[in-house]
C-alpha cells in the first residue's frame, strides 16, 4: 500500500495544488490585460490534464511496466470527475466568493480526457515500436 501511494506522490501533489488554487480568492484581474475571458476554463482544462498524466505516471511507476487496462482508465476518469465535482461543491458551499459552475466541470473533463487519449496514443505507439 505505502508503494502504491509512493508511486503517486507527483499526483497527489498535484491534487493539493489544484485544490489551493481552485479555492483560493483571486484580485480583481479585469483590464489586466493579461487574463481573457475563458482563461478559468483554460486553467481548469491544464490543471487536470496534468493531474491525469500524473495519475498515469504513477500507475507506470507503480506497475513497474507501460501496460494498461480499461479498468485503470476508468478510475482516472472517476478520479477526475470526483475532484472536479468535488471543487465545485466546496465553491458553492464554502467559498462562496468562488463561483460553482458546470462549464468548469466540463472544462475539467476536457482535460480528463485529453490527457487519456493522450496516454491511450502513447501506448499505441509504443506498443507498434515493438
Amino acid at each position: 500500500m505505502l508503494e502504491r501511494i509512493k508511486s503517486q506522490i507527483w499526483a497527489i501533489l498535484w491534487t493539493a495544488v489544484i485544490l489551493v488554487m481552485c479555492n483560493m480568492k483571486m484580485p480583481d484581474t479585469s483590464g489586466s490585460g493579461f487574463f481573457f475571458e475563458g482563461f478559468d476554463k483554460m486553467v481548469h482544462l491544464g490543471f487536470f490534464y496534468v493531474l491525469t498524466i500524473f495519475l498515469f505516471f504513477g500507475k507506470i511507476r507503480y506497475q513497474h511496466n507501460y501496460s494498461f487496462r480499461s479498468l485503470t482508465i476508468f478510475k482516472v476518469i472517476l478520479i477526475g470527475a470526483a475532484l472536479g465535482g468535488f471543487i465545485e461543491l466546496v465553491q458553492w458551499k464554502i467559498f462562496t466568493y468562488r463561483s460553482a459552475e458546470w462549464w468548469d466541470f466540463g472544462c475539467d473533463m476536457v482535460g480528463v480526457f485529453m490527457g487519456v487519449f493522450s496516454f491511450v496514443l502513447l501506448h499505441l505507439f509504443n506498443y507498434e515500436k515493438r
